[in-house]
């Protein structure tokens, strides 16, 4: 049993006694919103560091396109599995002591992968990376959100929504995009990109260890227990939804995350690194711009607008397999990513606006602890549907699935809150 101490609650939400704040404090959170971002968007640009670098395991170790699904799923199994154990826990501990230990994780998977290149290596370098996003996405959203409403009380949450997702999702696209790069034209592909975000995953954790930390002491702390994965914050039907989108946005995200830079280098023969990297920077960027420009619609046309755009782009991107022709398929993808950044990002607003702040973290913990399944468990079918299909038969059962989950979403929608 867990010895009373201090629980902490967000000390900005609405319920709060409001206090005066002079102004260096206001200007030290807004720093501190950009600093989380930056550690937020560095963190989550090295978990998808290897992904142009598959076909290269692949062709030292004779790796399948099944293992690849396996080494990624093992990065998912450390995410949801932190996400269950410690996602919430920010709650009542405050986010940075959440922070500064997830970032101190992503720095032991950097020197884990730069240590050997073997697949036992391999394995637990993503295990553990798995195991600091985990702590770090709901707790880096909900940090954002606290610091926004300190640093601008007034305002509306497009700034903090577009920001949250925008590193999210951005930084997915950015960190293939530069481990491409170096893999294409520097020595030691294996390694040099590793070493680089070591070195910016220290660098943000110091400039963090400075941020405000927005969450205030309670007499009494809650007896520890796991992650509660519940609907029951204000709109049961609302957050059914957010989560099914968030399943819906992942599972396009795994894919590009996991093994499309080997369909795109066998079935598509084009297997340039850079390229690989691009393809995946083409989707989540796409899902970032798009989260960017979209800022002033509303919720539910910002998740009606990307479940069509989300169909409507992976029917592109199987055709561009059926057809071998990569820029159909480079159009199909930036499309899909487009519709899952949109509908990823209605999950996020949707949940942070229902949720009770002194339990926002575990809100968001359990919305992704859904999109991670998402982001693992079709992307291993995929792979596992490839030891007896085609690559472009598997990804076409892939699409018929995707299209009867987009279609749940919808209907889940109608019966939200915000749907009527």
């Amino acid at each position: 049993m867990a010895t009373p101490t201090r629980v902490r609650t967000p000390s900005h939400s609405p319920t709060a006694r409001p206090t005066a704040r002079p102004a260096t404090g206001s200007r030290r959170h807004g720093i501190g919103f950009w600093i989380v971002a930056l550690a937020f968007l560095t963190s989550m640009a090295f978990s998808t560091v290897p992904t142009p670098l598959y076909p290269l395991y692949e062709a030292r170790d004779g790796f399948s396109t099944f293992m690849v699904t396996i080494v990624f799923a093992v990065y998912a199994v450390g995410v949801v599995v932190s996400l269950l154990l410690a996602g919430h826990v920010s709650d009542w501990v405050g986010r940075k002591k959440i922070l500064l230990p997830a970032l101190g994780l992503e720095f032991v998977a950097a020197l884990l992968f730069l240590s050997s290149p073997e697949l036992p290596v391999l394995l637990v370098a993503r295990f553990v990376s798995g195991l600091g996003i985990g702590m770090l996405s709901a707790t880096a959203t909900a940090h954002l959100a606290e610091l926004h409403g300190a640093h601008r009380p007034d305002a509306s949450p497009g700034r903090f929504e577009t920001v949250s997702t925008a590193a999210n999702i951005g930084g997915l696209g950015l960190g293939p995009l530069v481990s491409g790069f170096l893999a294409q034209y520097v020595t030691a592909p294996l390694r040099l990109p590793y070493l680089v975000f070591a070195v910016l995953l220290a660098v943000v954790a110091v400039a963090l260890s400075r941020t405000p930390e927005t969450v205030r002491e309670l007499p009494v702390r809650p007896r520890y227990r796991p992650q509660r994965v519940s609907a029951d914050h204000g709109d049961r039907a609302g957050y059914v939804a957010a989560a099914a989108g968030a399943f819906a946005s992942f599972a396009v995200f795994g894919l590009f995350s996991s093994i499309a830079a080997g369909f795109v280098a066998h079935a598509l023969h084009h297997p340039s690194h850079l390229l690989a990297g691009a393809i995946s920077f083409l989707v989540f960027g796409g899902a970032a711009l798009a989260q960017i420009l979209t800022n002033r619609l509303a919720p539910r046309a910002k998740s009606t607008l990307g479940l069509l755009a989300e169909g409507a782009g992976f029917v592109t991107l199987v055709v561009g397999m059926h057809t071998a022709d990569l820029a159909t398929f480079l159009v199909g993808g930036a499309v899909a990513g487009v519709g899952a950044g949109l509908l990823f990002k209605a999950a996020v607003g949707a949940v942070v606006a229902m949720a009770a702040p002194a339990r926002r973290g575990e809100a968001l913990a359990g919305l992704f602890l859904v999109a991670y399944l998402g982001l693992s468990g079709p992307a291993v079918a995929l792979g596992v549907a490839t030891l007896s299909l085609t690559a472009t038969s598997a990804m076409t059962w892939f699409a018929v699935a995707l299209f009867a989950l987009l279609a749940t979403v919808a209907v889940l929608n109608r019966r939200s809150h915000g749907g009527r």
